[in-house]
């Protein structure tokens, strides 16, 4: 989940949420630029965080507050093992995606367990596997996963609210396309990206998010009941070119 502190306790979003409105910014990109196999690459984008579940597992810090998945600190290999697996139902290329979301995130960890890395040397041969079945280039791969992991950190950017006061620019990523590309707030609350992206001069993108009275809980199921009836509030974001 993605936990902001407010002034009577915590907002979340669901860590699926926040892959919809990904999905969502991928849906406005401009027709010319998009990636292949663009409707398999949305699903993609899309479930690209069905690792998390919200109701499984430790979701408390500490302190006793949500954990936000950003200060997670134990890797699961199981977990990421299932995760990669269940995505081939979906077909290879969101296979592909998710796998190579899953080296991603993960590399930097190399050599830290030796399941972890018997799991990433796994990625790269499914990868492999995956890109000569579908008769795909590396590079093409390359340009659509860059494409999802844009998507992914604007999203994140959107839903952990950092984008900067005073109309500052902030960098979302120069992996795609080898571009780099900055989101900013308008004082009129409308945001923008340069350079811009979408097909659209202006659309709306959404993602729901609920809202606990409390700091912390004693336990994850009594966080786990607090959320089933925590009330929710549809956040909205103007994109004006």
């Amino acid at each position: 989940m993605i936990a902001n502190q407010h002034e009577k306790g915590w907002e979340i979003i669901y860590h699926r949420a926040h892959a919809l409105l990904a999905a969502e910014l991928a849906g406005h990109w401009n027709v010319k630029d998009r990636p292949i196999r663009w409707l398999e690459t949305i699903a993609a984008i899309s479930h690209h965080d069905d690792l998390e579940k919200e109701w499984e597992g430790n979701h408390l810090n500490e302190a006793g507050g949500p954990l936000d998945f950003t200060l997670e600190k134990k890797t699961d290999v199981n977990k990421l093992r299932e995760h990669t697996e269940n995505a081939r139902y979906r077909g290879r290329w969101v296979a592909m995606l998710i796998s190579m979301h899953m080296s991603f995130i993960n590399e930097a960890s190399r050599g830290e367990l030796p399941e972890l890395d018997s799991f990433l040397d796994e990625q790269l041969e499914n990868q492999k596997q995956w890109r000569k079945e579908l008769n795909i280039t590396k590079d093409q791969a390359a340009d659509a996963y860059g494409f999802l992991l844009w998507c992914e950190r604007l999203s994140l950017i959107l839903c952990h609210k950092q984008l900067p006061d005073g109309e500052r620019a902030l960098e979302i990523t120069s992996y795609l396309n080898n571009t780099r590309y900055d989101v900013m707030q308008r004082s009129d609350r409308s945001v923008t990206v340069k350079p811009w992206a979408f097909q659209e001069q202006e659309f709306t993108v959404r993602v729901e998010a609920c809202y606990l009275d409390q700091m912390q809980f004693s336990s994850n199921d009594e966080l786990t009941e607090a959320l089933k009836t925590a009330p929710i509030k549809t956040l909205e974001w103007k994109f004006v070119k």
